[in-house]
C-alpha cells in the first residue's frame, strides 16, 4: 500500500543547510559551465573528475540536502557473480532482483524500498538522473504511455516495493563494478556515489581485485559510510576474510564492519537464514533507528562536502592549467611565424634579392655602359643621361619587375613553410597541442598562399609605382621624364628598398655589381635625397606589412583551432569551492552548537531525526542488558531474529564498539566489547577468539563515531 502522505516538498531547506544548498548550487554552475578541452597532463583525469562532481551533486548531495527526511539509501555493489543479488533476495525472503544471467538487464538496477516509502522514490528526489520502471520490466521493456519508462537502452532504475524492508531504509542492487560493459561500470560508480551506505560485496577469492579496492579508496578518502560482505566463504578459507579485514584497517577503513556469509544456496535460490543473519540484524537494526540512519546520511553528506570542495578546487587549478596550456600553444604560433618575419625582412634587406635573375634582368633594363660611366663621372649630370635614356630605351621594365616578383614569393613561401614546420612541431610535442593536430594540413603552408603571396606582391608593386607617381607629380621639373619612365623608376625603387631600408651603406655599396647604387642615384637624380629616403621607407614599410598579413593569415590557421575553444580559467570556481568549505564549516558549527545547547532531552543537529544523544536511545544502548525496546515494531529482515535469538538479543550493528568488527553466522557478541567469542574472525583478525583487538580503543565503535559519542582518534 502506497502512502497517502506525500514527502516533504523538495526544496524546503532553511537555515545553515540553506546556505549550503545555495554555495553548491553555485558550485555546481561552474563545475556545468567549465570547459576542459585540450588534452594537457591530468585532463582527461579532470573531466572525469567533473563528470562525476556534477553527477553526485545532481543524484546525492543536492536531493539529500533538500530532502532529508528521506529513506537511507543503501546500494550494494560489487563484482561480477560476488552474489549481491542473491544477497538483497536471501535478506528479503523473496526475489526481487535477479541474479547472474537471468537479470533482465545490467542496465535496470533494482532498488528495493518500503511501500509506504513509494512517494520518496517515485519522483526526482533520489536518483533524479535515471528513468523510473515499475514491477518487473526491463529497461527495454516499458509499457508505452508509461511517463516514468525509459528509452529503450537507457538507464533506468526499476521500483521494488517489499514489506520486509524496514520503512526508512532502502536497498539499490547495483550494476557490477566491472562489468565487461563500459555503461555498466560508470552507472555502477555513479549509484555508488549516490548512496548514503555502502554495501559491497565480494568473494573470499576475488576480495583483492583491483577495480573494487579503487572504489574503496574513493570511499576511504571521503569518509564514505562503508560495510563489507564476504560471500561465498567456504570452511577452510577464514583466512581471507583475516586478511581482508587486515586490508581495511590498512587502508583507512577500519570502522568498516565486515561480514563473512558461507557458501551455500538453498533451493529457492536464498541463502539460509542463519547465514544472512548478521546482516540482516545490522541492517534491521539501523532501518528502525531514525538516529542512526540520519547519522549515516549526515557523515557521508560531510564527506561528500568536503571531497566536492576539494575537487572543485583540483578543477580550478586544472582549468588555469588550460589557460597556461593555450597561452603556450600560442607563444609557439607567434614565434614561428615572427621568425618567419625577420627571415623575409633579412633576405629583402640584405642585397640577397638583388642576385641571379633580378640582377640579369636589372642589368638588361639600366644597361652597364654609358649611363654608368656618367653616374661615375658624377650626379650632376645623372638627370639629363636618365632623361635621356628613358627616351632613347622604352624597354618595358615588365621582366625586372616579374623577376622580383617571382623572388620574392620565393622568399615568403619559404619563410611561412619553415614556421608552420615549426609550428607543428612543437605542438605536436606538446600535449595539449598534438590533440589539435588532426592531420598533416597544418604541417605545411596553406594550399591557397601561393596565390596569396603573388596577389600580395603585384599590390605592393602597384603601391611602389604609386609612391612614384604621386612624387614625380609633385616636382613639375621632371614631369616630363616620369611620363617616359615611371614604371623604370618605380622598379629602381623596388631594388633600393631591397639593399637598404634608409639608403646605402658603405658595406652595401659594392653588393650585387653596384646595382643599388644605380637605383639610388637614379632615384636621386630625379627625387632628391631626402625624397628618395622617405620613397624607400615607405617602399619597406609597405611591403612588412603585406608580408606580415600574410604570415598573420598562416598563423590564424593555428590559433583558430584555440579560438574555437572554451577556455573558462578556475578563479571563478575556485571562489565556488572555497564558498562551499566555508559554508560547511557554518553549518557544522551550528550543527555542533545546537546538539550542546540542545541537552540530553534536546533535539539533535539537523532536525528531530539528528542524531541526538537525548533524543532517542541509540543502537548499541538499546542492546545494552539484552533488551530491544527501542525497536518494537520494528519490521526486521529476514534472518535478523533468528540471529538476535542465538546470539543472546544484540545484532552487531547495536553493540557498542561493533564498528570494524568482522562478523559471521558463527559469531557471538562478546558483551559491550562487539567482538565475536566464536571463530578466529570474531575478533576482527585478531587472531584470539573473543579478545578485542588492542586497536579498537583507537578505532572505536562505528555507532559511537558516527553519533559523536567518541573521538575518532
Amino acid at each position: 500500500m502506497a502512502d497517502d502522505t506525500p514527502p516533504p516538498a523538495a526544496g524546503a531547506v532553511t537555515g545553515a543547510d540553506a546556505a549550503l544548498a545555495d554555495a553548491l548550487d553555485r558550485l555546481r554552475a561552474r563545475l556545468r559551465d567549465l570547459a576542459l578541452p585540450l588534452d594537457a597532463p591530468g585532463a582527461a583525469q579532470a573531466r572525469g573528475d567533473r563528470r562525476a562532481a556534477l553527477d553526485q551533486l545532481d543524484d546525492y548531495l543536492l536531493p539529500r540536502l533538500r530532502s532529508a527526511g528521506a529513506p537511507l539509501l543503501v546500494v550494494v555493489g560489487g563484482s561480477t557473480g560476488a552474489g549481491k543479488s542473491t544477497l538483497v533476495n536471501s535478506l528479503l525472503g523473496e526475489r526481487v532482483s535477479d541474479p547472474g544471467v537471468l537479470r533482465p538487464t545490467t542496465r535496470s538496477p533494482v532498488l528495493v524500498h518500503h511501500p509506504l516509502d513509494a512517494g520518496w522514490f517515485a519522483g526526482d528526489r533520489v536518483l533524479p538522473g535515471l528513468a523510473r520502471l515499475a514491477g518487473d520490466r526491463g529497461a527495454d521493456e516499458s509499457a508505452a504511455g508509461d511517463p516514468g519508462a525509459a528509452e529503450p537502452g537507457a538507464a533506468a532504475v526499476r521500483l521494488a516495493p517489499s514489506p520486509a524492508l524496514p520503512r526508512g531504509l532502502a536497498l539499490l542492487d547495483a550494476p557490477d563494478v566491472d562489468s565487461v560493459e563500459e555503461a555498466n561500470r560508470r552507472l555502477a560508480a555513479q549509484l555508488l556515489a549516490a548512496a548514503d551506505l555502502w554495501l559491497f560485496v565480494t568473494t573470499a577469492a576475488r576480495y583483492a581485485d583491483a577495480v573494487p579496492w579503487d572504489l574503496l579508496h574513493t570511499a576511504a578518502e571521503r569518509h564514505a559510510q562503508v560495510a563489507l560482505v564476504v560471500d561465498r566463504v567456504d570452511p577452510g578459507s577464514e583466512a581471507a576474510v583475516e586478511d581482508l579485514r587486515r586490508m581495511l584497517d590498512a587502508n583507512g577503513l577500519f570502522a568498516a564492519p565486515l561480514f563473512a556469509v558461507a557458501e551455500g544456496v538453498g533451493s529457492d535460490g536464498l541463502l539460509p537464514e542463519d547465514a544472512v543473519g548478521p546482516v540482516a540484524a545490522w541492517l534491521s537494526d539501523l532501518g528502525g533507528d531514525a538516529a542512526a540512519r540520519r547519522a549515516v546520511a549526515v557523515a557521508t553528506r560531510d564527506g561528500v562536502v568536503d571531497d566536492l570542495a576539494g575537487r572543485g578546487l583540483a578543477l580550478a587549478r586544472a582549468a588555469g592549467e588550460q589557460v597556461i596550456a593555450a597561452a603556450r600553444l600560442r607563444d609557439a604560433v607567434a614565434r614561428a611565424y615572427a621568425e618567419a618575419a625577420a627571415q623575409v625582412g633579412a633576405a629583402t634587406s640584405d642585397g640577397a634579392m638583388l642576385r641571379g635573375e633580378v640582377l640579369a634582368r636589372w642589368q638588361e633594363l639600366v644597361g652597364t655602359g654609358d649611363l654608368l660611366r656618367s653616374v661615375e663621372r658624377g650626379v650632376g649630370r645623372v638627370r639629363d643621361a636618365v632623361v635621356g635614356f628613358l627616351r632613347g630605351r622604352p624597354a618595358a621594365p615588365a621582366p625586372v619587375e616579374q623577376a622580383i616578383a617571382h623572388g620574392l614569393a620565393a622568399v615568403v613561401l619559404d619563410a611561412a613553410d619553415a614556421a608552420a614546420e615549426r609550428t607543428h612541431a612543437a605542438w605536436r610535442g606538446d600535449p595539449s597541442g598534438a590533440g589539435l593536430l588532426p592531420d598533416l594540413g597544418l604541417s605545411r603552408s596553406s594550399a591557397t598562399l601561393r596565390a596569396d603571396v603573388d596577389r600580395e606582391i603585384r599590390a605592393w608593386q602597384a603601391d611602389v609605382l604609386a609612391l612614384v607617381g604621386e612624387q614625380g607629380a609633385q616636382r613639375r621639373g621632371t614631369a616630363r621624364a616620369l611620363s617616359f619612365g615611371v614604371n623604370a623608376l618605380g622598379v629602381s625603387l623596388m631594388v633600393l628598398a631591397f639593399a637598404s631600408t634608409g639608403g646605402l651603406t658603405g658595406v652595401e655599396v659594392g653588393i650585387a655589381g653596384g646595382t643599388a647604387v644605380v637605383a639610388q642615384k637614379l632615384l636621386e637624380a630625379v627625387f632628391g635625397d631626402d625624397a628618395v629616403r622617405r620613397l624607400t621607407a615607405e617602399a619597406r614599410e609597405r611591403l612588412d606589412a603585406r608580408v606580415r598579413g600574410l604570415l598573420a593569415g598562416e598563423a590564424a590557421r593555428y590559433t583558430a583551432q584555440l579560438d574555437a575553444l572554451v577556455l573558462t580559467g578556475g578563479e571563478a570556481l575556485r571562489g565556488a569551492a572555497t564558498a562551499v568549505a566555508d559554508a560547511a564549516r557554518a553549518e557544522r558549527a551550528g550543527r555542533a552548537a545546537g546538539a550542546t545547547g540542545a541537552g540530553p532531552a534536546g533535539p539533535g543537529p539537523g532536525g528531530a531525526d539528528a542524531a541526538g544523544a537525548g533524543a532517542r536511545p541509540v543502537p548499541g544502548d538499546a542492546a545494552v542488558g539484552g533488551t530491544t525496546a527501542a525497536l518494537a515494531g520494528t519490521t526486521s529482515l529476514r534472518g535478523a531474529d533468528r540471529w538476535r535469538a542465538v546470539s543472546g538479543g544484540a545484532g552487531p550493528g547495536r553493540t557498542p564498539g561493533a564498528g570494524g568488527g568482522t562478523w559471521s553466522a558463527a559469531t557471538a557478541p562478546a558483551g559491550a566489547g562487539g567482538r565475536g567469542s566464536a571463530g578466529p574472525d570474531a575478533a576482527g583478525g585478531a587472531g584470539t577468539p573473543g579478545t578485542a583487538d588492542p586497536g579498537d580503543r583507537h578505532r572505536g565503535g562505528f555507532w559511537r563515531r558516527l553519533l559523536g559519542r567518541e573521538d575518532r582518534g
